[in-house]
């Protein structure tokens, strides 16, 4: 998780407003400084000087969003978030580039290959030598300062992220539950979360029939907006 001894630097590179199927967002690019990456915060509405936004810190997942692996809920995380802000008139999304809980992509393939053995999704990080979570939030700190958002309303089920962010710097003013429907494929990997890391969540309100096989284009259809 984030450290709090380390401050990171970003610097606002580039912003425009992108039509998408959520409607008109604004889209911030920030380079961190000393590395080669370019995180991007995702705006609905004016934030600026505002209280209590709604907010998420998202980190980026190659495998889930754009090759759609069905291992993970992060793709649907992360529509559920830009629904949000959209529907909620402000907030916004902070895509921060740390794949993999921030081992990498080529090591989250390496531990996917594990998982395919037996090992959860964090013992298969202990057995490739990372900690659980490598992930860091002071980026995401100065992103927010640097958009002049006050406080934010969180959108996770992850209590150890707000303590991270509030250790670097952010005013967290509460937690919104940011649970998507599991399935088959994906509920092991939200029942380790669970109970290896933390995560808050109610996974029997959810009816699945063990061993149900996924289908792709049926479990998650696209949506669309008119706005």
């Amino acid at each position: 998780m984030s450290d709090s001894t380390r401050n990171a630097t970003v610097t606002r590179y580039s912003e425009a407003d992108v039509p998408t199927e959520y409607g008109t967002l604004r889209m911030i690019v920030y380079r961190q400084a000393g590395t080669d990456h370019e995180h991007v915060a995702i705006v609905a509405g004016t934030v600026s000087g505002k209280s209590d936004v709604l907010v998420r810190v998202h980190s980026e997942c190659l495998t889930g969003e754009v090759l759609h692996s069905l291992k993970c809920d992060c793709r649907e995380q992360l529509d559920l978030a830009l629904r949000r802000i959209v529907e909620a008139g402000e907030g916004a999304v902070l895509y921060l580039r740390q794949e993999g809980r921030g081992i990498g992509l080529g090591n989250k393939i390496k531990a996917y290959a594990l998982q395919s053995q037996g090992y959860d999704t964090v013992d298969a990080n202990r057995a490739l030598g990372f900690e659980d979570d490598l992930r860091r939030y002071d980026v995401a700190a100065r992103m927010l300062e640097d958009l002049g958002i006050e406080s934010v309303r969180l959108m996770t089920n992850n209590p150890s992220k707000v303590e991270a962010l509030r250790a670097d710097g952010v005013n967290v003013a509460g937690r919104v539950e940011h649970l998507v429907e599991p399935h088959a494929h994906n509920r092991g990997y939200l029942e380790s979360k669970k109970a290896r890391m933390g995560h808050v969540y109610d996974l029997t309100r959810f009816s699945i029939a063990p061993g149900r096989a996924a289908a792709p284009f049926d479990l998650f259809p696209r949506r669309k907006f008119a706005r």
